[in-house]
């Protein structure tokens, strides 16, 4: 796959000797005719790895016949050789097994760099390599060839001895940019090899190599760390599934014909074992599990939201399991990894940042053990020796939240849209304020899994209020939270044993921010008898925050790190950056086209037009590793031997300025100065007149001013001989060695060598001490996130006048007022009002019609025109119970509501191909799973139930559904349909309020349309007790602008169907009188 061409096979050569060659079998390369045998296979030699192109591996050296198989001993002699063997030398008889000879490496055909790319792609054989080679990443061979072009970067052909090469690269700048569009954007395992520099033992191993690169490691989509591409306002999760034994040898066979007629919640329900599941964000270190169904499964998932799933090696040769169709349907990316050697909870302490407390541990299912054990295998796999560290694992069926199944969250809109998948138009959208991105991931999640508690929702609710009340305290807090960084992620790159100086002064930041925070609390938190509640909250708040380590910590950073020296280091890196940009530009403005131009990164002519206009400070990053450009990103004080070290290094340059002026008033040359360079060392230079003077005159003068210097100590012994040899020069400059100068430069390089070791062991010290105090770090940047929710929840409920809800645990919900938080906000853009809509459900049934008190019917029949906002009324209190149980205010007048455990929707249509599944199917599907799974503390739905079919048979399925919401569930719902039969049904079932009975639970409201005199019409939003049978279907058409040819014909075939029913109404009638007349 490697090679470009393959290699030919070094064969040992049998030359075909004897009395006469017609007697024998004709001799070809790989046989050869003697008596007694005939056919002998050659034995063919394998080189070991790194030899000639095209190896496969190490391979078996024999002779065959059909006798027998022996072994031969290997006769190499490098490449391009020929061994000639005579027939009486060869073993004869039976030769003794042996263990062959070690085969001799030969000299690799490819250059090194290739060669270690070449191995690393045979290794990482799933992955895309990039092979970091001085400033720049590059791929080789067919890698270059297929993502070069989506790279949009040029091929080239790399010459070597074993033939040409395909190459393509880009800056190690870049790496960002384009591990977005492999890993992000094409969903590709990128394995990156790095450069690591080789020590002496090494070295003499290799052959004098000076780095060698090795895999450190490898970026999934799952598995994204501190990427400037991911998205600071979600989490990047990565999610392992596990099926039990009997659940994963039942699977879906295509010649049962069951994939067209099952689903994953129609299987599931045949199947109710339980699966594992486990999943973290590694950004992040949150780590979950949970048991579930395959029923439940797309839920979970929708819930979630991975980007990458990760199931057993076993499952990737079964190709039709059901578990596979589930996610083909959402297209997850699916990565495979074997189960490793993790068995236990208690292999996953090393990767834990504390211990599972005891009483989690006995609840946790094997099935979820298993899960997170094949879950940290592969994520350790993919950190290649990276340390780990996590939050101990919470196991979501232990928290109390709501469920949203998938399709609820999907057509009710929570996180994006239905028609193009967009964040704008989403409630999430409407409501998100936050000011920090860990405080929009966790708005993210509180939308997801809405609390069920009534402990926790009052406590957010009290906290919101109180920043309402107190409007310089919530915006100090605001101040405040924006000075902060995103903290979790942050102390989970140092978990991980990475992040920089910069993570650590950002973390400091952070750690004064919240002190700030806890003493403007304390403040805020004083009693009064006026709010009690609200300052309790905060109160509570402030003794969740631990500050005494986490302030030592940011003190000990604020006293380490030279922040000016962090800014000066990151100048250099710029300039650089910039020179390298503006020579693209260069060549791209004199050899290529506008096209080429386009390849270059957003902003770079802008930002090396900027760089070239103002002064350089440190103009090449030589100067930075120069004598003089030394950039300390440590403060001497950090440590004792920092603050030894950099003494002895003034001391050092004093020395150097001394020797500067010995050396001109010895060499009789002013403008001499000390430098260091790459390719001379350390040397003498000088320029202008001093270059020009012969180098035996400025010899001559420095051996008059020592024997001058000489004569003055009264030195008897004659001074040495100064000898000057040019080392460069040019018609102005020339360079030249000095003894004096090349001793203490090389101690002056040995000095600032080991300040910077000590500077790595202070920073890698203070990375230490934030990982020991990780703990407290997370969980006050969790109060950090709760603060930043409840004030933006404040800045909102002021914002768009929404207000406080009464949760309780009644089965009922009342909403007056009500309005749909994203409807609205658009409609205000287009200078439009929403009509407000009351919603009381439940509340107590009713009662017999002798009399006694009626409560709200727990299901509403809903019927009206088409677009008069029926799915919107259904939408909105849907969504307002959702809002309720995050801890937000909701867009009401009033609002009471009981804890609802479960949402459900089956709302719009649309088929899904993918699965075979036409739209009455997939309606009839999401159907199912609300009757099947819905409590009597559930809120439902439901929309159109019936209309992908017969009006008969729609109706009949609608009916039996309203049925079985009222009987069997006996939950709270809303349902909306157009088949006005069944509201005849329901009266003769007795199922209205007013019939009473222990099924009279369903009250009927519809909206209308206003006519006037010219044929004009508005639509009546508001909602009102009754049934409408009307449903105006005409008059949509004509707005959406069906031809008016179109609709006479549409109202002539009303007209007609309308005397038909007339004339059939009458003849029954007739015919009931008839009967009557009769029986009397």
């Amino acid at each position: 796959m490697l090679s470009p061409r393959p290699a030919p096979v070094p064969r040992l050569r049998i030359a075909c000797l004897g009395p006469s060659a017609r007697s024998f079998p004709r001799c070809s390369p790989a046989t050869v005719g003697r008596f007694g045998q005939r056919n002998v296979t050659t034995a063919r030699v394998s080189l070991a790895s790194g030899g000639h192109r095209g190896h496969r591996g190490p391979g078996p050296l024999a002779t065959r016949s059909p006798l027998r198989q022996t072994q031969l001993l290997p006769q190499v002699r490098g490449k391009k050789t020929r061994t000639v063997v005579k027939l009486d030398e060869l073993p004869q008889g039976i030769v003794i097994p042996s263990e062959p000879l070690p085969l001799e490496e030969d000299e690799p055909t490819y250059p090194t760099v290739v060669l270690q790319a070449r191995r690393n792609m045979q290794k990482f054989d799933n992955c895309v390599l990039l092979t970091r080679v001085g400033g720049f990443y590059e791929l080789y061979f067919d890698q270059a060839d297929e993502y070069g072009p989506l790279l949009n970067l040029k091929v080239a052909q790399k010459k070597t001895s074993a033939g040409p090469v395909p190459m393509a690269g880009f800056p190690f700048f870049q790496l960002d940019r384009f591990l977005k569009i492999l890993v992000q954007d094409l969903n590709r395992h990128v394995a990156i090899a790095e450069e690591f520099p080789n020590d002496p033992s090494e070295k003499i191993k290799s052959g004098g190599l000076m780095h060698n690169r090795k895999v450190a490691r490898i970026v999934t989509p799952g598995t994204l760390i501190d990427e400037n591409f991911m998205d600071p306002y979600a989490n990047n999760y990565v999610l392992a599934i596990h099926l039990p034994e009997p659940a994963a040898l039942d699977h879906v066979s295509c010649q049962e014909g069951q994939r067209a007629a099952e689903t994953s919640e129609s299987f599931a329900n045949d199947t109710p074992a339980r699966i594992g599941l486990a999943w973290l964000d590694l950004s992040t270190g949150y780590f979950f599990t949970q048991p579930t169904t395959l029923a439940s499964l797309g839920s979970v998932l929708s819930r979630v939201s991975p980007r990458e799933i990760v199931l057993d090696k076993a499952l990737e040769s079964d190709q039709n399991h059901s578990l596979l169709s589930i996610l083909q349907e959402e297209r997850y990316l699916v990565s495979y990894s074997p189960q490793g050697e993790l068995r236990q909870l208690s292999d996953w302490a090393p990767m834990l940042e504390s211990e599972i407390p005891a009483q989690t541990v006995e609840k946790f299912t094997e099935s979820e053990v298993q899960a997170g054990s094949l879950l940290l295998h592969y994520v350790e796999g993919r950190l290649q020796g990276l340390s780990m560290k996590l939050q101990p694992p919470l196991r979501h069926e232990n928290m109390d939240i709501m469920s949203i199944d998938k399709n609820s969250m999907r057509s009710m809109e929570i996180k994006q849209t239905v028609r193009d998948g967009a964040f704008k138009g989403s409630l999430l959208h409407a409501i998100r304020r936050t000011v920090t991105k860990s405080g929009a991931r966790l708005l993210d999640e509180w939308l997801s899994a809405p609390s069920t508690s009534l402990e926790v929702i009052n406590f957010r609710q009290d906290l919101v209020s109180r920043f309402i009340q107190d409007e310089d305290l919530r915006d100090a807090i605001v101040v405040l939270l924006r000075r902060s960084h995103d903290s979790q992620r942050l102390v989970q790159k140092f978990a991980l044993n990475r992040g920089d100086p910069d993570d650590l002064l950002r973390l400091a930041n952070t750690i004064k921010a919240t002190e700030d925070i806890v003493i403007l609390l304390n403040t805020s938190a004083s009693p009064r008898p006026d709010n009690g509640s609200e300052n309790h909250c905060l109160s509570t708040m402030v003794a969740r925050i631990s500050l005494d380590q986490p302030l030592k910590l940011a003190e000990r950073i604020r006293d380490a790190i030279d922040e000016e020296g962090l800014v000066q280091q990151h100048q250099i890196e710029d300039s650089e950056a910039g020179e390298m940009m503006a020579l693209a530009q260069e060549i791209v403005k004199a050899e290529g086209t506008e096209e080429d131009s386009t390849l270059l990164p957003k902003g770079a002519a802008a930002k090396t037009t900027k760089q070239q206009q103002q002064p350089k400070k440190s103009p090449s990053i030589r100067d930075h590793y120069g004598e003089d450009g030394e950039v300390w990103i440590m403060r001497p004080a950090a440590s004792a031997l920092l603050s030894r070290l950099h003494g002895q290094l003034a001391t050092l340059r004093q020395e150097k300025d001394q020797l500067t002026e010995t050396l001109r008033a010895r060499l009789g040359a002013t403008s001499l100065t000390l430098r260091w360079t790459p390719g001379l060392g350390h040397i003498c230079h000088v320029k202008g007149k001093d270059a020009r003077r012969p180098p035996a005159a400025a010899a001559a003068a420095a051996s008059e001013a020592a024997a001058a210097a000489a004569a003055a100590e009264n030195e008897t012994s004659p001074p040495p001989t100064t000898t000057i040899r040019t080392l460069s020069s040019s018609r102005t400059t020339r360079s030249f060695h000095q003894p004096e100068w090349t001793a203490l430069g090389e101690s002056l390089d040995k000095l600032r060598f080991q300040i910077r070791a000590e500077e790595q062991r202070v920073f890698a010290a203070l990375r230490a001490r934030v990982v020991h105090n990780l703990v407290k770090l997370r969980r006050n940047a969790l109060v950090l996130d709760e603060l930043d929710i409840a004030t933006s929840f404040a800045l909102l409920a002021i914002e768009q006048r929404l207000v406080r809800p009464l949760l309780t645990n009644t089965q009922q919900t009342i909403i007056v007022g009500g309005r749909h938080p994203t409807v609205e906000g658009g409609l205000a853009e287009q200078g439009r009002t929403f009509q407000r809509n009351d919603c009381l459900v439940g509340g107590g049934g009713g009662t017999a019609q002798g009399g006694g008190q009626k409560g709200h019917g727990r299901i509403w029949l809903i019927t009206g025109p088409n677009m008069a906002g029926k799915s919107t009324f259904l939408r909105q209190n849907a969504l307002i119970t959702i809002l309720a149980q995050i801890g937000c205010y909701v867009p009401a007048d009033y609002a009471s509501l009981g804890i609802v455990d479960a949402i459900f929707s089956r709302v719009g249509s649309a088929d899904n191909l993918y699965q075979d599944q036409s739209t009455f199917m997939v309606e009839m599907l999401e159907t199912a799973a609300i009757l099947r799974q819905a409590t009597p503390r559930s809120f439902v739905i439901m929309d159109e139930v019936g209309r992908g079919t017969t009006p008969e048979d729609g109706t009949a399925v609608a009916f039996a559904a309203l049925h079985h919401l009222v009987s069997v569930n006996k939950c709270r719902a809303l349902f909306a349909t157009h088949f006005h039969g069944i509201a005849d049904l329901v009266a003769k079932q007795g199922m209205r309020v007013e019939d009473g009975g222990p099924n009279g639970a369903i009250d009927m409201y519809c909206t209308d349309v206003e006519e006037d005199d010219q044929g004009g019409f508005v639509y009546v939003y508001k909602l009102r007790k009754g049934i409408n049978t009307q449903s105006h279907a005409l008059k949509v058409a004509r707005l959406a602008g069906l031809p008016e040819q179109a609709i006479r014909v549409a109202q002539q075939v009303l007209q007609d169907s309308g005397a038909i029913i007339s004339s059939q109404k009458v003849a029954e009638l007739a015919g009931a009188s008839a009967s009557a007349a009769v029986v009397g």
